[in-house]
């Protein structure tokens, strides 16, 4: 079924995770771009703080306490949405936790909350918010990650939680496509993105974590939440080493094991000595408000992306380069007159 998904300006926009990193650059530049929002996170005060923000810009907010891994709460969101808007057109499942370490060393009890956001979060929020979308049309989008296709050292179990993420919104899908439903289910995938997210994780190495190269600005992620919301789209790959990652994943997984052994882990190692708290956000909220870790050497935009979410710029980017590769290759082959090249005439 072809799905009509409405400009973001005339739209409710529904965002877990609000009050940081790529959730919080969400919640303002689909503010700036007219939406209005609901938003929900576990950080109270952030939260209060980030809509007099908002609505001093003029812009439509709703904030809602919640905890993704409790469906309660969930359903609290939808609840607010109805009340507040009569409904929403979008919705983000965003939120989300991370653990560093060896899954030999990692306690039931972490991996065990550590899906019950990022897994059990992401089917509260699909399974609350898809009577109404299923009624009146709109966009579930969810953000996943890379490790959703390849798991990485050191992230075992995040890396589980995505795998479970993307096996349950592929089935999703499909199920909604076989009953005619108009709801378009995309998953974002990122790769590394300057976020707190390293600081919100639990960490049990003896260094403080850190991300893998190259490492992306979460409005890179940001562009591609909100191009879903408007565009139906399956999957979106954030950053071009994403796009990669995955191919090296089908096609070469055992090469792609070898390399990750190799540089993997100690590219997610930094120099500086692991904090004494080391329980991240896990399990009571974290500081929130920041967009970014501030690191070293952040791309602040994805060609990849861009080429993907603006189809016809690329084409016609490209046929304009082939024009000017090909003109240069016949100047190159021009024939000689008498022994002499035209340069020599």
């Amino acid at each position: 079924m072809k799905h009509t998904l409405k400009p973001l300006r005339d739209q409710v926009l529904v965002l877990t995770g609000a009050t940081s990193g790529i959730g919080l650059n969400t919640a303002r530049m689909a503010a700036s771009q007219g939406a209005r929002l609901v938003l929900a996170a576990r950080n109270a005060e952030a939260l209060d703080e980030l809509a007099r923000e908002l609505r001093a810009r003029g812009a439509q907010v709703e904030t809602v306490v919640a905890d993704v891994g409790k469906e309660d709460d969930v359903q609290r969101i939808a609840a607010a949405a109805l009340e507040k808007f009569g409904g929403f057109d979008t919705w983000v499942n965003n939120a989300g936790i991370g653990i560093f370490g060896a899954n030999e060393e990692v306690s039931r009890a972490d991996m065990r909350s550590l899906f019950e956001t990022n897994f059990w979060g992401v089917v509260h929020g699909c399974m609350t918010a898809l009577p109404q979308l299923k009624s009146r049309g709109g966009a579930l989008i969810t953000v996943g990650s890379i490790t959703s296709d390849r798991s990485l050292p050191m992230q075992g179990i995040y890396g589980a939680s995505k795998h479970a993420v993307k096996g349950f919104i592929d089935s999703l899908r499909m199920e909604l496509e076989a009953v005619g439903a108009p709801v378009s289910v995309s998953l974002i995938k990122p790769t590394s993105i300057d976020t707190p997210f390293i600081r919100h994780a639990k960490n049990y190495m003896e260094v403080e974590p850190t991300y893998p190269p190259p490492v992306y600005a979460p409005e890179v992620v940001t562009e591609a939440i909100l191009y879903a919301a408007q565009h139906p789209v399956r999957d979106l790959y954030v950053g071009g080493s994403a796009r990669l990652m995955a191919a090296g994943a089908h096609h070469t997984p055992r090469l792609l094991d070898k390399a990750m052994e190799w540089l993997g882990i100690d590219q997610q190692k930094s120099t500086t000595p692991a904090s004494r708290d080391r329980n991240g956000s896990l399990y009571r909220p974290g500081a929130d408000l920041e967009e970014r870790a501030g690191m070293e050497h952040v791309r602040e935009r994805s060609y990849y992306m861009r080429a993907v979410t603006h189809p016809r710029t690329a084409m016609a980017l490209a046929a304009g380069t082939g024009v000017l590769l090909a003109a240069a290759l016949r100047a190159r082959r021009r024939p000689t007159v008498r022994g002499l090249s035209r340069k020599g005439l």
